[in-house]
């Protein structure tokens, strides 16, 4: 598209629910522009607990059209991307005296297990940890434990394989785009934006402005409209840890604290456990969140609380902050803040209307997506009819079942790999993990080393494919091979990255 011709719409915001957005809107066949001022899933869409699920503790804050929403869309996105979201059972150890009585969890996961239509997944049971191999690694204590039914998802791979699909389907992405300016001239969105790398500007025009900047969405009504004393979202900073494999079990789980939080203890990346999420509200810039002491203090504590061996600091390896963008509704602690979206539709007085986004989650990122192509339709004209419930993203055209397959048929293909270097690749590509290694025949053939399970032919698909550029976008987004590297390799694949694109 010329720089004169007008897009139908200009998307602010490269998190999930802008690219989602941006994707729907693309296969309906609307003209879209979208900008991200940094890397994709670079704040709040890469900083989350990584799961697909319902939300089981908003049963208690009567979040039922929520949840239920959440609970249909489990296996609706798992068809959709079975390379980057795939079944995770949780284990809930009960300990009578409890934070919360047996009869109300009971009822709790009876809602859970019928309110969202599920097929595939299997239903809750309760356990016997005195048998179960769940309650090995947790305190003699806990002799009870109820058992369910949710997923995990690459939350970061998710967003980029949206943005690829829309990419794709025609949408203008723009990488490392921040919006400087956005202005309504004879009822047209005219937008600047500043090219974070080379320091250029541009100009685009739509017809329609989507405001999905997460927890910048304040800042740019303030920033770029000029608006001051806004106040639509509650910024809630959540914080995890990572530390070494505390357990051999694939579940997870769901740990209980006196204070009536909740954090999770799952599985990760083969060789760790992931321990999360901290609530507090957070009132900086959200580029500038990183974990606290207390934070630090808080998780290691509430995991020793029910592990044999305690969690301390010591044993962390990687940690990460995000904050989330919680629509403001007035709840008195940070936990009980709605995680619901609201879409709000303002109209200028020569058209070029404005959709702000405020809130959400990864689960419901389609479905908000739904909801905003319907008030974009009845604002700017309908085009084309929702799609996107059968659709698959980028390399996710396989079976929800077919994991196993596609790893054996991969090793067939190329049996010089590892088994653990397949199935990462799967997991993060799909089906286009054959089109990375192409002919190969040896290792030699997917180029330079880096480290981990990181060759040079992956990289190049990454910068080409998935718009990286440094190894920070590498390592901790698209790939989370920062765990298995030394600093030395990190320095070294940095300065690849700045040859290519130099």
């Amino acid at each position: 598209m010329s720089q004169g011709e007008v897009f139908d719409l200009f998307v602010i915001g490269g998190g999930i629910n802008g690219c989602g957005i941006a994707r729907d809107a693309a296969g309906r066949g609307y003209s879209v522009a979208l900008a991200e001022m940094n890397d994709f899933a670079s704040g709040t869409s890469s900083g989350a607990t990584k799961l697909i699920h319902g939300g089981l503790r908003y049963l208690e804050h009567y979040e039922f059209r929520l949840v239920r929403e959440a609970l249909m869309e489990r296996e609706v996105l798992w068809a959709m991307a079975p390379h980057v979201i795939w079944p995770l059972r949780f284990v809930l150890p009960f300990q009578k005296g409890g934070v919360r009585p047996a009869w109300l969890i009971r009822l709790g996961l009876f809602l859970y297990d019928h309110l969202g239509g599920r097929k595939l997944l299997p239903a809750t049971k309760t356990l016997d940890l005195r048998r179960d191999p769940a309650g090995k690694p947790l305190k003699p204590v806990f002799s009870k434990a109820f058992e369910y039914s949710d997923g995990w998802v690459d939350d970061a791979r998710m967003v980029v394989l949206n943005a690829r699909d829309a990419e794709i389907r025609g949408a203008t992405i723009l990488s490392r785009h921040r919006v400087t300016s956005a202005r309504r001239e004879n009822g047209i969105w005219v937008i600047t934006t500043k090219n974070q790398l080379t320091g250029e500007l541009s100009t685009r025009k739509a017809r329609m402005l989507v405001n999905a900047a997460g927890p910048w969405v304040d800042q740019v009504l303030a920033g770029a409209f000029g608006r001051n004393n806004v106040h639509n979202v509650r910024l809630v900073q959540g914080s995890h840890i990572i530390v070494r494999k505390k357990f051999s079990d694939p579940r997870a789980y769901f740990f209980q604290n006196p204070d009536n939080r909740i954090i999770f203890a799952i599985p990760y990346e083969g060789d760790f456990t992931l321990i999360g999420t901290t609530d507090r509200d957070y009132s900086d810039d959200p580029k500038d969140v990183k974990i606290s002491q207390e934070e630090i203090d808080y998780l290691c504590n509430a995991a020793s609380e029910y592990f044999s061996e305690p969690i301390t600091p010591t044993d962390i390896v990687w940690s990460y902050s995000a904050v989330r963008p919680l629509y403001d509704d007035g709840a008195s602690k940070a936990q009980e803040a709605t995680r619901d979206y609201v879409l709000k539709i303002e109209m200028g007085d020569q058209g070029a209307p404005l959709l702000n986004v405020f809130g959400g989650k990864l689960t419901t990122y389609r479905r908000l997506a739904e909801h905003a192509l319907e008030k974009i339709g009845e604002t700017i004209g309908v085009k084309g009819k929702s799609w996107t419930a059968g659709s698959r993203l980028p390399g996710g055209d396989f079976p929800v079942t077919g994991f196993e397959a596609q790893v054996a048929e991969f090793l067939k293909a190329y049996p010089f790999l590892d088994r653990l270097h397949a199935e990462r690749l799967i997991r993060c590509y799909g089906t286009d993990a054959r089109a990375i290694l192409g002919t190969a025949k040896t290792k030699s053939d997917l180029g330079q080393h880096f480290g981990g399970t990181l060759y040079e032919c992956e990289v190049r698909w990454m910068i080409e494919k998935e718009w990286a550029v440094n190894a920070e976008d590498v390592l901790w987004r698209r790939t989370k091979q920062g765990l298995f590297l030394t600093s030395k390799e990190a320095t070294m694949l940095n300065d690849y990255m700045e040859k290519v694109a130099a």
